[in-house]
Formats: structure tokens, C-alpha cells, sequence
């Protein structure tokens, strides 16, 4: 993309919505070794886009049209070493944070690529503001990340237990800084982005749709109001006590299967991937239960989030893991058909649906699907 300058901002309308243009401009003077490229990661109007250019003489630029402020990942790539291998990319050296508005930004980089100043987004300004207040905790959240990866590595499921439970305390702190930032400014360019944070991907509708109302009409109007209002529906469709969406999706042999066709036994709908790691290792939690109770009345309805050209893998895991229930996926990864009407946003994910069709639990983990089976199973 060529380097352009604008005194004054094109506005442009696409489905309905008006588009106005930014222009990124980055001065890496500052950093002393080479970067050739940049790249710009963003969403927009629900899609993910990547950008990228080359860098000149320590400059470059971006520009495109935002309906709205959106969170954006610049990062450097640097040339090949000299016997042609490329540099491994680290997060907190190669990646920097800019929330784009319509405007004119400048980043400048300073000592090294993750350290920049940003002027001309006002948006930006508040999110610093919003994540200075949230540092100390995401130290935290840093520190026992780090810890917890030396339990799964040395198996210590006890200590990784212990630490999940300071992970949940620390989220719970945070979420308590995002409702106080909602509602002392509801009319900030970040109320929807704080908004998002706090809900998470298990959004709890009665939480979650109150602080959505609270905002002005102009928020709620835009994509991400759009969106979210859209997440806190269906989240109402797939609370505990609902009736589970029915749904037809294909096995690995491409023969439909449908939810319903399962009715009079508990079925476990457990959204997963062949790629997911903490997916694969919730696996065999998921068997011993199904290996003990399939005789009781208990299936498992597992949907996959494979990408298209994933399906050699997605039935390879299947046999790895001894995943010996009913699989289904339509190959289309987060687009999958049904993870889109259950509003999955992240995995592992599942669904207990007892006889009749009625949701009973959510997220069962570890021995929590068990304990639940052996209220509903074994009953005297």
C-alpha cells in the first residue's frame, strides 16, 4: 500500500453502514536493527483482515475504513540471517498493540518494536487507560501461566487444579475493572470492547445484557453492539433448563446425523478439533466416563472444528484418542454450522442434554462430567 496523506476523511457506505478511513503511519527510526515488512492484523465488519508493507527508509503506512474503533496487532519481520534462516518470532518483542480509529495515527517505535507511542486515536489513549488498570492483574495471570505450563509438562494434574482456581479468582478481578469502566463511561469509544472483555466467551446473559442496554443507542447500533447483542441471544437459547437447538450435520462418512435421533438417552454435545491442544487433553477424561456409562443410557455427540482440508486429520485423532461415539463436522473450522448456532467461541466446549432434549449442564470438565452422571445415572 502506497504511504498517502489526507486532511480530511472519505466516508463510504457498505451494507448499510458508513466506513470512514484511517491512515496508519509508523516511524521506525528509533530501532536499530532491520525490519523489511510490516504486517497489520485487524476485524472489521466481522472479518478477520491482514494487511502488509514494506518498510522504506524506517517508514510505512497503512490505511483502509473502520465502521467503528477496532483492537489492531502490528508486527515486524525481519530479513533472513545470512545462511537463510528466518528469525523466530517472539510475542512481546516482535508485536505491538494500536487501537485504530478514523483518523490519522502515528506509531513510533522507540528501543525496540513492542514499545511504541502512538498519537492521533483518541481510542487509544482509553486503552491504555483501560489496561493500566487491569496490569497487575494480567502480571499475575502471566506469572501462573508460566507455572502452569511447568505442571502439564512434569503431569501434575493436583497442582494445575490449584492454579485453575487462582486463574478463575484473577478473571473474576478483572471482569470486576470492566463492569466499573462500563459504568462510569458508558460513552466511551472502548465501552464495547470493555464490554466484550467482560463478557468472555461464556457470556452470561443476565450479566451481560444489562451493561449492553446501559450503552447509547449509537453503540448498540454498531457491528460490535450488533454482535454481541446477537452472542447474549443465543447464549439465552443454550442457558441450563433450555431445550438443546436441534441440528443435522455429516459423520465421517458423510451420513447425516441430527440431534433429536438421540432422544431418551443423555447426550453429551462436545464441541472440539484435532488441532485443539486443551481439547485433546480433556479427552480421555471424556472416554473413561463414556466407557463407563454408554451402557447406562450416555452418548456422546462430538462436533469437530476442523478446518476444510483437515479431514484426514480430524478422523486420525478420532482413532489416537479412541473417540469410539458418533462424530460429526461440516469441515468449515470457526464457521463451523453448528458451533455458529450454539455460539462457540471457544474449545473445548459441551452440553449435557438429558432424555426430553433439555440442556442440564454446561462445561463439565475432568471428573465433573462424571460426578454429574452419577447424580442423573445412579440414582436409586
Amino acid at each position: 500500500m502506497s504511504k498517502l496523506i489526507y486532511c480530511f476523511f472519505l466516508a463510504i457506505s457498505i451494507q448499510g453502514f458508513t466506513q470512514k478511513k484511517f491512515i496508519l503511519n509508523g516511524d521506525l527510526s528509533g530501532i536499530k536493527e532491520p525490519i523489511n515488512r510490516i504486517f497489520l492484523y485487524y476485524r472489521a465488519g466481522g472479518e478477520s483482515i491482514t494487511d502488509s508493507v514494506e518498510v522504506k527508509k524506517g517508514k510505512y503506512s497503512f490505511n483502509g475504513y473502520l465502521q467503528e474503533p477496532v483492537l489492531a496487532r502490528i508486527r515486524a519481520v525481519y530479513p533472513d540471517s545470512a545462511n537463510g534462516k528466518k528469525r523466530p518470532i517472539f510475542f512481546k518483542r516482535d508485536y505491538a498493540v494500536v487501537f485504530l480509529e478514523p483518523s490519522v495515527i502515528n506509531v513510533t517505535n522507540t528501543d525496540s518494536f513492542s514499545n511504541i507511542m502512538v498519537s492521533g486515536s483518541q481510542s487509544n489513549i482509553a486503552y491504555l487507560q483501560l489496561e493500566e488498570k487491569t496490569n497487575d492483574i494480567s502480571a499475575k495471570e502471566e506469572a501462573l501461566s508460566k507455572q502452569y505450563g511447568e505442571l502439564y509438562r512434569a503431569k501434575d494434574e493436583e497442582g494445575m487444579k490449584k492454579l485453575e482456581v487462582q486463574f478463575d479468582s484473577l478473571r473474576a478481578d478483572k471482569k470486576k475493572i470492566y463492569k466499573s469502566y462500563l459504568e462510569n463511561n458508558p460513552k466511551s469509544p472502548l465501552a464495547l470492547f470493555a464490554l466484550s472483555q467482560y463478557a468472555g466467551w461464556d457470556i452470561k446473559p443476565e450479566e451481560v445484557e444489562p451493561l449492553l442496554i446501559m450503552l447509547p443507542e449509537s453503540a448498540q447500533r454498531l457491528p460490535s453492539g450488533k454482535d454481541l447483542k446477537e452472542k447474549v441471544e443465543i447464549a439465552k437459547k443454550t442457558g441450563i433448563g433450555r431445550f438443546a437447538m436441534d441440528f443435522t450435520q455429516n459423520d465421517t462418512l458423510g451420513n447425516p446425523v441430527k440431534l433429536s435421533s438421540f432422544r431418551g438417552r443423555y447426550v453429551l454435545v462436545d464441541f472440539w478439533a484435532s488441532w485443539c491442544g486443551p481439547c485433546r487433553k480433556e479427552n480421555p477424561n471424556v472416554v473413561k466416563t463414556y466407557n463407563k456409562y454408554k451402557e447406562k443410557g450416555f452418548h456422546v455427540l462430538g462436533v469437530s472444528l476442523d478446518q476444510p482440508n483437515g479431514k484426514e486429520k480430524w478422523i486420525k485423532a478420532i482413532h489416537d484418542d479412541n473417540l469410539a461415539w458418533t462424530h460429526v463436522s461440516d469441515l468449515q473450522y470457526w464457521k463451523n454450522a453448528v458451533a455458529v448456532q450454539y455460539g462457540i467461541q471457544a474449545i473445548p466446549q459441551n452440553f449435557l442434554v438429558d432424555p426430553q432434549g433439555k440442556i442440564v449442564a454446561k462445561n463439565l470438565s475432568g471428573e465433573e462430567l462424571e460426578k454429574k452422571l452419577v447424580e442423573l445415572l445412579d440414582k436409586p
